[in-house]
């Protein structure tokens, strides 16, 4: 299955939610006016996609109804595809120009976070770049163990002390270790505790502190791992963490086992932080990158055959012509 395909089918209940309420409002209209635009944002905001962006999405779309001159509410579909698109544009890549580059992950316990450090890097394996883990998480019981477990399928190595060793010296562990060992990438995990934000800051500004004097030149992502299914206490998970650290990206996980993943819209409408990674499977190959115009393209689309299945009919053509010369 290619990855658009995984998109579209992690993105299924989503999409059957989202798309079945906007089009049961756009059948109960016959104009766009403004009772139109009332119920249209009320379905947003049962969609998981929260007041403010709700509303902003609708005077976006007020706008565009105004500059296309469009009165039928069959139109809006296309219009919101185009709208969403354009909202979740932005830095959507992870930046990893430096050798060695570092990937700091956070997150709640429960989010995701173990199980997407171990996807990451297997992704990162596979494209070719020398990976390093850094276990420091080391207050969680077995949080160590679950993470060897994940590196041993990556195929790539940790660096880890005792449960209850300080977080901060396992990453000046794992920095020399990349330097040592010429890593392409150092992915450090980090504890999940929200309940004392004071505690969690302070943890992560030492490592960070460390991370910025033992590899000064390093380009450093941080990503937060939020659960989708959880809807809207992900985005506040999100507020709550921005708070505490420099967020530079989100990773949103389980987007398969849920119809709540409208909160990809109000975690880059209203924190401004863009999501990077998704999880759309259990299996180590399925936390993809995101792309904002897939994923409006998947809410959206009719149903029928994906871009996948469109490519791989054509690859099957091309093979097909090709034996039939060889034939003649």
């Amino acid at each position: 299955m290619g990855f658009f395909s995984k998109l579209k089918e992690g993105l299924k209940k989503t999409k059957d939610s989202f798309v079945s309420k906007v089009n049961t409002l756009v059948n109960s209209f016959t104009r766009i006016d403004e009772d139109f635009f009332e119920e249209l944002e009320e379905t947003l905001i049962l969609s998981d996609i929260g007041a403010v962006t709700a509303e902003n999405i609708c005077d976006r779309l007020r706008a565009e109804v105004k500059r296309t001159g469009t009165t039928e509410t069959t139109a809006v579909k296309g219009l919101l595809k185009g709208i969403i698109a354009d909202m979740l544009r932005g830095d959507n890549s992870l930046a990893l120009e430096t050798k060695p580059s570092v990937i700091l992950v956070i997150g709640v316990n429960g989010a995701g976070k173990t199980t997407t450090i171990g996807k990451l890097a297997y992704n990162l394996k596979n494209d070719g770049k020398k990976v390093l883990v850094a276990a420091a998480d080391t207050f969680r019981a077995a949080a160590i163990d679950q993470l060897n477990v994940w590196t041993d399928r990556a195929g790539v190595d940790i660096i880890k002390r005792a449960e209850g060793s300080d977080p901060a010296s396992v990453v000046f562990d794992a920095c020399a270790a990349a330097k040592a060992r010429s890593a392409d990438v150092l992915i450090v995990d980090t504890a999940g505790r929200l309940h004392n934000k004071k505690n969690l800051m302070e943890e992560l500004r030492k490592i960070a502190r460390i991370i910025g004097q033992q590899l000064p030149d390093s380009t450093l992502e941080t990503l937060l791992v939020l659960d989708s299914t959880t809807g809207q206490n992900a985005v506040n998970q999100a507020r709550l963490f921005k708070e505490v650290c420099d967020i530079t990206g989100i990773v949103l996980t389980k987007l398969d086992g849920t119809a709540k993943g409208g909160i990809i819209l109000p975690i880059k409408d209203e924190l401004e932080i863009p999501v990077k990674l998704v999880g759309v499977g259990e299996k180590i190959d399925d936390l993809q990158n995101f792309i904002p115009e897939d994923y409006a393209e998947i809410l959206f689309a009719d149903d029928g055959k994906d871009r996948d299945e469109e490519e791989d009919s054509e690859d099957d053509e091309e093979e097909y012509d090709g034996n039939e010369e060889d034939n003649e």
